[in-house]
């Protein structure tokens, strides 16, 4: 693929990825203040907005950390992009931005900027062995409506 032909392309990409994201992102948003506007106790309203982190991506962080000098914290992010639209990137990071919504077991923290943070309220964030791999996942997420078998990309409810 030439380098005219592939810029071509991503100038035709990205206006579509930007707008799915911006939509789903109204969506999300519009549909967190109409729960919110519901009357319901203060912890009711917490609760389902958590990420969890199962056991296993605890145990797998603490392992991670043993090695460490300086704490480490998992990062999640997502982004445009997958087989179904949207994917998740996990990485270890050691500060946190402004905009970031930290969460925390057995402390072990789990960081999600403020925008990624509407497309995995309610999720839990497991550790998986397999034969081919391991990795972070989403095991489940309220916000996704469908994706990809290996769990690195998903679609957004409508």
């Amino acid at each position: 693929m030439t380098s005219s032909s592939s810029s071509s392309l991503i100038r035709r990409i990205v206006p579509f990825f930007t707008t799915r994201i911006r939509q789903n992102y109204r969506l999300l948003n519009s549909s967190a203040s109409s729960a919110l506007s519901q009357p319901q106790s203060q912890s009711q309203v917490e609760a389902p907005d958590s990420v969890l982190m199962t056991e296993s991506c605890v145990r797998r962080m603490k392992e991670l950390q043993a090695g460490e000098h300086q704490e480490k914290m998992l990062r999640l992010s997502v982004e445009a992009g997958g087989c179904s639209g949207f994917q998740y990137e996990f990485s270890l990071d050691d500060k946190t931005n402004s905009d970031d919504r930290i969460f925390e077991r057995d402390g072990v923290k789990l960081v999600v900027d403020n925008v990624s943070y509407d497309f995995v309220k309610g999720a839990t964030v497991d550790y998986v062995e397999e034969l081919i791999r391991s990795a972070f996942q989403v095991s489940t997420n309220p916000s996704a409506v469908g994706g990809c078998s290996c769990k690195s990309s998903f679609m957004v409810k409508q």
